[in-house]
């Protein structure tokens, strides 16, 4: 009997499909369903944590669709496009099938394969990520969760409490203040330019319909109402001063009040800028919110917080560990951010380390470690680092917002127990989060075609997911279904030949370093040790054999050691398939030469919509993406008819790219450029090949032109460079 969540009722499967081995030629390889994929892909892009709420219990820094890897799935157990669409559709089981995901991330393989009832095999580099993949697998007990919550909250909740309220008792939901800096060219007893590009500091994410917003005074910090839109002045009711709205920072460059122009970095000096408290917003008993300015109770109670957090630290768990240099550590050292717990101020240090003390005292069972994975998530909305994004929206915008450590002149302090009405605190999260993944743990859903065929969503066709985490050896013998480990996936402790199917995404060529930033959490996650085996003794989460480089040679010697590896897993006729969207040409090239070097056969290159296509980051590009390619790989000797020549592998490319358009999803030059330039290097896999990769490379650019204007499809980058 299935308890009732907030999702539904759980419907028993009716009918299940059982698929025991891969075919010799599978649905993946020669009809795999890119529209109906894709389509159901398309919705959840859009709110991957309530579509898929068991991955996405903590941030990490790709997380990839369900309903793209229930796809691949169901397609490699078919035989042709018919069967693909029903194992997808329906209530598929995989009785003994091995699965295995050599760069887990946040478990997105790992979950949608055990929802189908595989034994599955997880490995990520990175203890940060495994942490994130045992809660999308573990097994908790909705009694035992509540009860270690409420042992928590009693031993810390009247703490933090006490701190995150004004003279009236009344619950301060968030404190803002503003980075301060010296002028280098006026006397050393000068007040120190407060860093606002703009005094308004609250308004509402649509200001055209909500013009009404709060700004501080630069002379005695009163907080007055402006109109943002036809306002460009403030007259302050306090002090009577009037005073622009633009403030003193332009870009990277702030001006003193007597008109020294001077870059905020050279001001920082060798240290991390100081802060000052301006203005709050207070919970009023009616449920309205006020914004109040900073007043000498405030200032007291800060300091309060300051002096309990020096009496206490030996018994608090506290960050530990200094920045290394890196890609998206520079900015933040730049700022003289130089240690972890500089990322913090003294109260938001007292109320986490008295939080993260409480779950380290529990304990250990999975409940724990998902109350530490919750504590580590709440992190990235309690720092320095995070602001505030306005009325009419999720209040906090949390660290990683930017794919780097991008100091903040304006951050943003919140409750970080919370109130019902707060943002980002370890209460709101723990039922957004925790409780919402057990619901669906214990009773999945998944989005399937629909009568009018666009997708909806189906309860009872998955298994839940509620597993106990063996090893290597329970694996091995058969007695537990379910391995998580954190180590480099360049040498798995697994026998050869023991997996039916290596799916997985791997790191794409960026400068998107995931240790550099998991870092952040590791800080504080040493000391609680999350689970057996966490890395305790290491101050970073960085290692020499991550698949993590910008570099295209780098990163072709990092990922052959794993494809190398995952052949020698594979079981005979067993297939590798994996996600990959790359817009440099070198990225393809060094992937193709490390599928060649490991042995491993491209038997076929799909298009399917990718994850990050509503990202901030992807939209602001001139020719952004909108799919991914699903690269399929065997060992040789396999019975999969291949493409010959250029026009055959650019022919399959195409169809599967004008399927994605007839679909309604959106289908970019990126796109275009990525899945026809993969399907044309592939042929360099194949065995017997007699075309060097520059003669490729040279027929994949002039194929991407050509099939791009077939497909209607243009560039915008001409447009933009010129303009």
């Amino acid at each position: 009997m299935y308890q009732q969540s907030i999702f539904g009722e759980h419907i028993e499967p009716v009918g299940q499909i059982a698929c025991s081995s891969v075919p010799a030629v599978s649905a993946l390889e020669a009809s795999f369903p890119a529209a109906v994929v894709s389509t159901a892909a398309e919705r959840e892009s859009w709110r991957k944590e309530v579509h898929r709420p068991a991955t996405h219990t903590h941030k990490w820094w790709a997380q990839r669709l369900g309903s793209v890897f229930r796809g691949i799935l169901a397609s490699a157990m078919a035989s042709d496009e018919e069967e693909a669409i029903r194992n997808y559709s329906g209530p598929l089981r995989l009785p003994g099938v091995v699965i295995c995901d050599p760069f887990a991330g946040s478990g997105t393989t790992l979950a949608e394969a055990a929802k189908l009832g595989a034994t599955v095999v997880g490995r990520d580099i990175n203890p940060v990520a495994t942490l994130v993949q045992r809660q999308a697998l573990a097994k908790w007990d909705r009694d035992n969760l509540n009860a270690a919550f409420k042992k928590i909250e009693g031993a810390v909740r009247s703490e933090i409490d006490y701190l995150h309220r004004d003279k009236n008792g009344l619950p301060v939901l968030y404190y803002f203040w503003v980075a301060l800096a010296p002028c280098l060219r006026c006397p050393s007893n000068a007040a120190p330019v407060e860093l606002f590009s703009r005094y308004v500091f609250s308004q509402h994410a649509y200001p055209k319909k909500y013009p009404e917003a709060r700004a501080t005074c630069p002379h005695c910090h009163a907080v007055v109402l402006v109109n943002v839109l036809n306002e460009t002045n403030l007259d302050c009711h306090a002090c009577g001063h009037t005073s622009s709205l633009g403030g003193p920072v332009n870009r990277a460059t702030m001006t003193c009040a007597a008109g020294h122009e001077t870059k905020i970095v050279e001001a920082l000096g060798d240290q991390p800028p100081a802060m000052r408290m301006y203005a709050k917003q207070v919970l009023a008993s009616d449920g309205t919110r006020r914004y109040e300015p900073i007043d000498d109770f405030d200032l007291e109670l800060y300091e309060t917080a300051r002096q309990r957090l020096e009496e206490q630290r030996d018994s608090l768990v506290l960050p530990e560990g200094v920045l290394e240099t890196g890609h998206n550590t520079r900015q933040a050292i730049r700022w003289n951010y130089k240690r972890w717990d500089q990322f913090f101020n003294a109260r938001q240090l007292y109320s986490l380390g008295l939080l993260g003390a409480a779950i380290r005292d529990l304990d250990h069972s999975p409940e724990r470690e998902a109350l530490a994975a919750l504590f580590s998530g709440v992190l990235e909305f309690n720092n320095l680092f995070c602001s505030f994004k306005g009325e009419g929206t999720g209040a906090v915008r949390h660290m990683f917002s930017n794919h780097v450590l991008k100091p903040e002149r304006v951050p943003l302090e919140a409750h970080p127990w919370g109130t019902p009405a707060s943002s980002g605190s370890f209460s709101t999260l723990y039922e957004s989060r925790i409780i919402r993944a057990l619901d669906y743990k214990q009773n999945p859903h998944d989005l399937i075609p629909g009568q009018s065929g666009q997708p909806t969503r189906q309860f009872g066709l998955s298994e839940k997911l509620s597993r106990e985490l063996g090893d290597a050896k329970g694996i091995a013998h058969g007695t537990t279904n379910a391995y998580v480990s954190a180590g480099t996936s360049a040498s798995f402790d697994l026998p050869d030949a023991s997996v039916d199917l290596v799916i997985t995404d791997p790191p794409f060529m960026d400068n998107v370093h995931y240790s550099e930033l998991a870092d952040f959490f590791h800080s504080w996650l040493r000391s609680i040790r999350p689970y057996e085996g966490y890395p305790v003794d290491r101050l970073t989460t960085r290692h020499p054999e991550e698949v993590q480089s910008a570099d295209p040679k780098e990163f072709g010697m990092a990922i052959e050691a794993v494809w190398k590896e995952c052949a020698r897993l594979l079981k005979p006729h067993g297939l590798l398939a994996f996600t990959f969207h790359q817009a440099r040409i070198s990225g393809w090239t060094e992937l193709v030469r490390a599928l060649e070097s490991a042995g491993l056969v491209i038997t076929a290159i799909q298009p399917v919509k990718a994850e990050m296509s509503t990202s901030t980051i992807k939209s602001a590009a001139a020719d952004p993406s909108n799919l991914d390619s699903i690269v399929v790989c065997r060992l040789p000797g396999h019975g999969v008819q291949l493409p010959e020549t250029v026009e055959a592998a650019v022919g399959r490319a195409t169809a599967g790219l004008r399927e994605c358009q007839e679909a309604g999803v959106k289908v970019g030059f990126a796109d275009v450029e990525s899945v026809v330039r993969g399907s044309v290097l592939a042929l360099h896999t194949i065995p017997g090949n007699k075309r060097s990769i520059a003669d490729l490379v040279a027929a994949a650019d002039h194929e991407v032109a050509k099939n791009a204007a077939a497909l209607g499809v243009r560039s915008n980058r001409a447009a933009s460079d010129s303009s």
